[in-house]
């Protein structure tokens, strides 16, 4: 029988374990005196070791000796153990790992928003713990994608959030999300599991898949490996053992599955064997696993004798995160989550976590992180700082859109081309505005506005400009909004001069007002309306009628293509008061009319609008008329009768004296009338005496 047998590339410690366990052994070589606040790692061989150059362990900062140094390990810890702590005064070395710390932050600022948060993973298990220790209030953990299913259908909070414990599994953290509601009006989902964790769970998936038999390393109390060895007994027999030494316990057991699996696919097949290990396993166990699974097969293991394993699993581990990461560098990142408004956390391969904060994300202060971008979108970034001691590495979006947005603004330059983009902000001599991620400064000259205009008009408004001058060295640019403005006229000006004719009619925006009229925006070329054709009624000024920014339908009256003279109409034969009047009034009508003016020889009434008659001073009474005055003032309401109208020069004569007179001959009719009935009937009654 033939067997290969095969390590998972990123079995073993992750960058969080290992580091906790370097910072113990290094306080220990500085001679401190040193506490864990309970083992280090779920590993008996390091935790041994540990032991005993001097490393003690301790459940709680009670347990403390003065001046004793307490370790936090990797797993975090509630809040209220660094309050006790600092009341007690020990110094304390915090090992928690970076991606459980990016927990406790999540949690902190949601419960403190008042959302709910629903916490999925183990509620015995110290990291799980430590998580609810930072929540301010309203949390609930469950295991698993039926607890959660129970809590959904006992109604959701209004406002929700989840996490997961670091070492959650992959597979069952998906069918939890699967489980939420899509219209939650509040629910924000993060993905907090490591990626270290997830790609150690998906290495020893497709390394199951492939294999006959899996052996996996770890402690069994290691949340990691448990679910390591859960992930790999669903695809093939898979046993867990803590070191390599139980490998023999289950010696004749793992021999027996073999030579089953061999006999059932025939003499010549090669039984494949695997092993991955948790993220506290150290490497010397790995190999010791690797070298007694050889000697139960009787078979030469993988790796070389002369190699140094621990120097190879280092180089695996560095693979499994793809590559070490150095400022400058340009990465791609996956969007795991969205912390609020402020920040998004992005696995770019790693072993550190990279997260981008709203400043380096865009420019745009309105926005906000989840106006953005998503979970699970690609992007493309840039380093701009590496912290290994906290396992942090920040990144910025916005720089790399500089950087390709400076690209096109290169080839828009050199091609001529016109640009979109929004003013940012005014300052000294002009405007910034942003264009795909970079900034282009327009001089106040290029504005388009007027000198001494008010730049701010144009703060948060969208834009349109070239690109005039460009410093590469510098990646500066200088752009205009006047030149398009002047390009866009031209061309709306050799269009208006192709197609317009005497007659047609445009609706346009007053642009500006002189003494004798008003200037009207066609499309990008302007008319005159004269002053004369602003209104039937009589006017002083164009001012009186209208207001820069007002709309006019207006129709062309004359061209010239020579001078490139508009002359514009506004008025409209229709709407002509004296055609209206002559249409309504004849000669003889008795009408009400509105003293508007006095003069010496008479006064002006008006009939209707932009209508008036003169009622002559001789017309004003029956008797003499001195003083015009005496009769009627500005804004007496007064009855006339039209006594004339001269169509040709537009002239109406108006009469109160003889409405008076007809009035005063009415009434002696009326009189006369009675008297003569008064006569008729007194001889009647005198003959009835």
């Amino acid at each position: 029988m033939k067997y290969e047998i095969s390590t998972a590339k990123s079995a073993g410690f992750c960058f969080g374990v290992d580091r906790a366990v370097k910072l113990v052994y290094q306080a220990l070589d500085e001679g401190k005196r040193v506490a864990t606040l309970g083992p280090i790692v779920h590993n008996a061989s390091v935790v041994g070791d540990l032991n005993e150059k001097g490393a003690r362990i301790v459940s709680g900062p009670e347990e403390l000796l003065p001046g004793e140094t307490l370790i936090i390990r990797a797993h975090g810890v509630p809040r209220a153990v660094y309050q006790q702590l600092e009341t007690q005064g020990n110094p304390m070395i915090d090992a928690t790992c970076p991606f459980v710390a990016r927990i406790h932050k999540i949690v902190a600022e949601q419960t403190a928003a008042g959302r709910h948060v629903f916490i999925a993973g183990d509620p015995k298990h110290p990291e799980v713990q430590g998580i609810v220790g930072h929540c301010e209030g309203n949390c609930t953990v469950f295991c698993d994608a039926g607890e959660l299913k129970c809590l959904i259908d006992r109604s959701l909070p209004e406002r929700l959030a989840i996490v997961a414990q670091t070492t959650y599994n992959k597979l069952l953290w998906g069918e939890c999300i699967a489980l939420l509601p899509s219209d939650h009006p509040d629910l924000q989902v993060f993905d907090t599991i490591c990626s270290a964790t997830a790609a150690r769970q998906s290495d020893a998936d497709l390394l199951s898949r492939a294999s006959d038999l899996m052996v996996i390393a770890g402690g069994r109390h290691s949340s990691n490996t448990v679910k390591l060895y859960d992930v790999c007994s669903r695809n093939c027999p898979s046993w867990l053992i803590e070191t390599a030494e139980e490998l023999s316990a289950h010696a004749d057991e793992i021999r027996q599955k073999a030579a089953e699996i061999a006999a059932a696919s025939g003499k010549d097949y090669i039984l494949k064997i695997g092993i991955t290990a948790g993220a506290s396993t150290p490497a010397h166990i790995i190999k010791e696993v690797q070298t007694n699974m050889s000697g139960i097969f009787d078979t030469d293991t993988t790796i070389p004798e002369n190699e140094d394993f621990a120097a190879a699993f280092e180089e695996e581990l560095d693979k499994t995160f793809t590559k070490k990461i150095r400022k400058g560098d340009r990465v791609v990142g996956i969007v795991a989550s969205i912390s609020g408004n402020n920040e998004v956390m992005v696995d770019v391969g790693a072993k550190q976590t990279g997260y981008i904060t709203l400043s380096e994300l865009t420019s745009d202060t309105s926005k906000k992180p989840s106006d953005l971008v998503k979970v699970g979108d690609e992007l493309e970034l840039v380093v701009i700082q590496v912290n290994d001691a906290e396992g942090t590495v920040q990144l910025s979006k916005r720089r790399v859109d500089e950087m390709i947005g400076f690209e096109n603004i290169l080839k828009a330059h050199e091609a001529g081309e016109v640009l979109e983009g929004t003013v940012l902000s005014v300052v000294k001599g002009g405007l910034v505005a942003d264009s795909n991620g970079v900034h282009v400064f327009i001089p106040a000259s290029q504005s388009g506005l007027g000198r001494g205009a008010d730049l701010n008009v144009l703060l948060k408004q969208p834009i349109r400009f070239v690109i005039i001058d460009v410093n590469e060295q510098r990646r500066r640019a200088v752009g205009s909004i006047r030149q398009v403005q002047k390009a866009e006229r031209d061309a709306a000006k050799a269009k208006f001069w192709e197609t317009a004719k005497v007659g047609d009619v445009y609706t346009g925006e007053v642009k500006s007002l002189t003494s004798y009229g008003a200037f009207v925006d066609l499309g990008g070329i302007d008319g005159m309306v004269h002053v004369s054709e602003l209104s039937w009624a009589r006017i002083h000024q164009p001012s009186d009628v209208v207001e820069v920014g007002d709309t006019l339908e207006v129709y062309i009256k004359a061209l010239n293509p020579e001078t490139g003279r508009i002359s514009l109409g506004h008025r409209r034969p229709e709407d002509n008061p004296w055609v209206k009047f002559t249409n309504e009034y004849a000669v003889g009508d008795i009408v009400d009319a509105t003293i508007v003016s006095v003069t010496s020889f008479g006064a002006f009434a008006r009939i209707t609008d932009g209508i008036d008659g003169l009622i002559h001073i001789s017309q004003l009474s029956s008797e003499r008329v001195s003083n015009v005055k005496d009769v009627v003032n500005v804004g007496d309401t007064v009855t006339v009768k039209i006594t004339a109208i001269d169509s040709e020069k537009k002239r109406i004569s108006l009469s109160m004296r003889a409405v008076n007179e007809e009035d005063a001959a009415e009434e002696a009719a009326e009189a006369d009338e009675v008297v003569y009935s008064d006569e008729a009937e007194a001889p009647a009654e005198e003959a009835a005496e």
